[in-house]
C-alpha cells in the first residue's frame, strides 16, 4: 500500500472513502468532521440525532456523499469518550475504519490524524498511530488459500493535514508508522507460516532477504560454527531433527559504542521432543519462533529507519523433534559458558537454545540484552491469553525503560520477580542446574535458569500469552500470529538513541 501525506481540507480529497472521527456524546460535529457534515447538509448530525451513531470506540458508519464532495463515501469512526482518548485508541480507530472502508470496496482512503487536530496528541505521534493502525488492521494471511475471502484491497492511504505547520511532523510520524507496521506484518507472516515451509533454513533466508532490502548486516552460521562455539545446549535440542540448525546474527551499526542486543527464540516447530506435547493444539507450535520473528522484524525496522544506534539481533533457530537421535530426559548438556545442564524435560528446550545465545551475546560487550521467547505455558496461566506478556529484569533502570515503552506502544508487559528462591527449583544433583523447576513457579524458575547465562543488564520477555491471538481484539490485531514485541523493541531503540 502506498502511504502519503497531503496538506489541505479532507473534503477536497479525491479518493474512494474519507475517514472522519467523532467522540462519544458529541451532538454537533466540529473540525474536519463538522466541515464535511456541513457540506453534506447535516447528514452526520442526523445520524447522531437519530441515535444510529453514538461515537463509541471503534463503532463505524458509512455515509454516501451523492456528489457533494469528491469522495463518494465517508466512513465515520467512534473514538469513545474524550476523557479516555489516547494514542492506542487512535490506532484502534484507524484499524476499524480501514477495515470498514475495505468492506465497502474502497481501494483508496484518506484520513485525518486522529487527535492531532484537537491537540490531544502530538501530531507526529498521532500520524504514527494512524499509519500503524491502518496497515496492521488491514493485514490478512492468505498465502496458502486457493480462493481469497476478500477480493477488495486498499491500495493507497493518504493522511490529510489542514495545518501546514504540522505537516512535517505528520510526514515523519507517517513514515515511522509505516516502517514499524510493515515490520510487525513481516513478523506475522513468519509466525503464520506452517512448519513444513518455515524451516530453520527458511527463517534464516527470510532474515537475509529482508536485511539486504534495508541495508542490514546479516550473517547466518551453520552447525559447524555452532559446534566451534561449544554451544552444547543448543546442539542438544537439535539432535532429533533432520533440519540443520542455524544461528542468525543481524547487526545495525548506526552509531559507535556498545550495542543494544536482542535475542529471539527460534524453534520453528516444537513437538516437545521425547517429552512430547498433547496432540490438541500442537499445530499452534509453528509459532514457537515468535520471539525470533519479533527480533528479525524489529532489526529490519531499526535499519530501515536508520536509527543512530548500535543494535544486534541474535536468533538461534532449530526444530524440537522426537527421534532415535533426540536428546532425552536425564541427559546432561554443557552450555557455551561451561555450565552443565541436566535435562528434566525436553519440552523445556527454548531456554536451552537461549542459554547459548545469551552467552554469545556477551561477546558484543552489550549495554543491555533483551530476549524474547514463547517460553512457558505458566506465563499464559498467570497473565491470561491476549492480555499481557511477562518480563523479568536484573536491572531496575532497564525495567523502568521497558515499562515506559510498554505504555507508549500499548504492548502490555508486566514485570515479574526474580526471587532467589527460584534458584532452589533448578538445583540439580547431577549437574550445575536443571532445565525445569517443575509445574509450580515455572515462570520464575525459567527466568532464573536464563539468569545463569548472563553477565550484563538483561531482561527476559516471556511472550507466550501474546504470540497467537484468538480474540481478534484490539482491531489492529487479527487472529493468528501477532508480531507482539516488534513495536516495543523499535520504540526502545528509538528512545535508547538519545541516552
Amino acid at each position: 500500500m502506498n502511504i502519503q501525506v497531503k496538506h489541505g481540507s479532507i473534503q477536497d480529497i479525491q479518493t474512494d472513502a474519507i475517514i472522519l472521527n467523532l467522540f462519544e456524546g458529541v451532538e454537533v460535529p466540529a473540525g474536519a468532521t463538522g466541515a464535511v457534515d456541513k457540506a453534506l447538509g447535516g447528514a452526520m448530525t442526523e445520524l447522531i440525532r437519530m441515535g444510529d451513531f453514538k461515537g463509541k470506540l471503534n463503532q463505524t458508519a458509512a455515509v454516501y456523499t451523492r456528489g457533494a464532495i469528491p469522495a463518494p463515501r465517508v466512513v465515520l469512526v467512534g473514538l469513545g469518550p474524550v476523557a479516555d482518548f489516547n494514542v492506542d485508541r487512535a490506532r484502534q480507530a484507524a484499524a476499524s475504519a480501514a477495515r470498514r472502508a475495505r468492506e465497502l470496496g474502497a481501494k483508496s482512503i484518506a484520513s485525518t490524524a486522529h487527535g492531532a487536530g484537537t491537540g490531544q496528541i502530538d501530531p507526529q505521534v498521532a500520524a504514527q498511530a494512524v499509519a500503524e493502525g491502518t496497515l496492521l488492521g488491514l493485514y490478512e494471511w492468505t498465502e496458502h488459500k486457493s480462493k481469497k475471502e476478500n477480493n477488495a484491497q486498499i491500495e493507497s492511504f493518504t493522511i490529510v493535514e489542514f495545518d501546514k505547520e504540522k505537516a512535517p511532523a505528520i510526514e515523519t510520524g507517517a513514515r515511522i508508522g509505516e516502517v514499524v507496521a510493515r515490520a510487525v506484518n513481516l513478523a506475522r507472516d513468519l509466525i503464520n507460516q506452517p512448519g513444513n515451509v518455515l524451516t530453520p533454513a527458511a527463517l534464516a533466508s527470510a532474515a537475509q532477504e529482508r536485511a539486504q532490502q534495508v541495508g542490514l548486516k546479516c550473517t547466518v552460521h551453520d552447525v559447524d560454527w555452532i559446534r566451534e562455539q561449544k554451544m552444547g545446549a543448543f546442539l542438544g535440542v537439535t539432535q532429533g531433527t533432520v533440519q540443520p540448525p542455524q544461528f542468525i546474527v543481524m547487526e545495525h551499526e548506526g552509531a559507535s559504542g556498545d550495542p543494544l542486543v536482542f535475542v529471539g527464540k527460534g524453534i520453528t516447530f516444537d513437538t516437545g521432543g521425547i517429552s512430547i506435547k498433547p496432540a490438541e493444539k500442537m499445530e499452534e507450535m509453528k509459532s514457537d519462533m515468535a520471539g525470533a520473528a519479533a527480533v528479525i522484524a524489529a532489526m529490519t525496522a531499526i535499519a530501515d529507519l536508520k536509527l543512530p544506534i548500535h543494535a544486534v539481533g541474535l536468533v538461534p533457530t532449530c526444530e524440537n523433534m522426537p527421534s532415535g537421535t533426540a536428546y532425552r530426559p536425564g541427559d546432561v548438556l554443557r552450555a557455551r559458558n561451561g555450565k552443565t545442564i541436566e535435562v528434566i524435560s525436553t519440552d523445556a528446550e527454548g531456554r536451552l537454545i537461549l542459554a547459548d545465545a545469551l552467552c554469545y551475546a556477551a561477546e558484543f560487550k552489550p549495554r543491555a540484552v533483551i530476549d524474547l521467547a514463547t517460553l512457558t505455558g505458566a506465563c499464559v496461566v498467570a497473565l491470561g491469553e491476549d492480555v499481557a506478556a511477562g518480563f523479568f529484569a536484573n536491572d531496575d533502570d532497564l525495567s523502568r525503560q521497558i515499562k515506559m515503552i510498554s505504555e507508549a506502544t500499548a504492548e502490555k508487559l508486566w514485570r515479574l520477580p526474580l526471587y532467589e528462591e527460584y534458584k532452589e527449583k533448578i538445583k540439580s544433583q547431577t549437574a550445575d542446574v536443571k532445565n525445569s523447576g517443575g509445574r509450580f513457579g515455572g515462570v520464575g524458575a525459567s527466568a532464573m535458569f536464563l539468569a545463569e547465562f548472563v553477565s550484563y543488564p538483561w531482561s527476559h520477555w516471556d511472550i507466550a500469552p501474546m504470540m497467537w491471538n484468538k480474540s481478534g481484539s484490539p482491531p489492529y490485531v487479527n487472529k493468528g500470529g501477532t508480531g507482539f514485541g516488534v513495536r516495543s523493541l523499535v520504540e526502545l531503540a528509538r528512545r535508547w538513541q538519545s541516552q
